[in-house]
């Protein structure tokens, strides 16, 4: 099994939202995704995207944009980032995905022996703008969350992680993630949130043995990118 991740597709939800208002490099930027996708990714394959699926607000418009990720090859393994306002109750979500479609939200998923667990994340203490006043309640929480995803996989099990936001500040300083990935011996991590020029300032590469990616669409050039192959 091959495992592939692209974040931050911003689908339509069911509303008139061009993604092209944020330039010309997002035209037609869910065909370009498409095509690149079915021919990388085959049936056998797990492809992961950590957040900011749809723009939809309400579940039921969310399903148009679910059914077409549905369509495309492999099984998929969804995270809810910040701006996915649709992703309701767990169970609902759940329901209403396709077979071949899971959400991970303080669990973990399973699929061919290996485990995918994660949280949405949120911005960490030593990035721009964060406030104690306001951010370190919502930081402390998905750190909670996160240790439950990660405890609830069964010991020896081989770990991927998943956040929406960075694991690390703009000057590329680690957070509580990092130390939770690194205690429960996850592999890989992938993230997103990041686009243009915010994405000069992320960390890609290892830290004390996990390895981290950027998998915002835009940043891959809309074509999901090889994170790890399990034989």
């Amino acid at each position: 099994m091959r495992i592939f991740a692209i974040g931050d597709l911003h689908l339509p939800g069911n509303s008139e939202k061009p993604m092209n208002v944020f330039g010309e490099k997002w035209d037609r930027h869910f065909e370009r995704i498409s095509d690149a996708w079915q021919t990388a990714v085959g049936g056998a394959d797990t492809v992961l995207l950590p957040g900011d699926i749809s723009w939809a607000l309400k579940l039921a418009d969310a399903a148009d944009d679910i059914n077409a990720i549905s369509r495309l090859n492999g099984k998929k393994v969804l995270l809810r980032g910040n701006h996915d306002y649709w992703w309701s109750s767990l169970n609902k979500v759940r329901a209403m995905l396709p077979d071949g479609m899971y959400a991970v939200q303080n669990d973990h998923v399973l699929i061919g022996g290996v485990a995918f667990a994660g949280s949405r994340g949120w911005t960490v203490p030593g990035s721009v703008g964060f406030s104690a006043a306001e951010d370190e309640k919502l930081y402390e929480r998905e750190l909670a969350r996160l240790t439950l995803s990660l405890s609830s996989v069964p010991a020896g099990t081989p770990l991927i992680g998943m956040l929406h936001f960075p694991p690390f500040s703009e000057r590329r300083a680690p957070s509580g993630f990092c130390e939770l990935f690194e205690r429960y011996s996850v592999r890989e991590v992938v993230y997103g949130h990041l686009h243009g020029r915010s994405c000069k300032n992320a960390f890609e590469g290892e830290h004390n043995g996990v390895r981290y990616t950027l998998c915002s669409a835009d940043h891959l050039g809309f074509s999901p990118k090889l994170i790890a192959q399990i034989d």
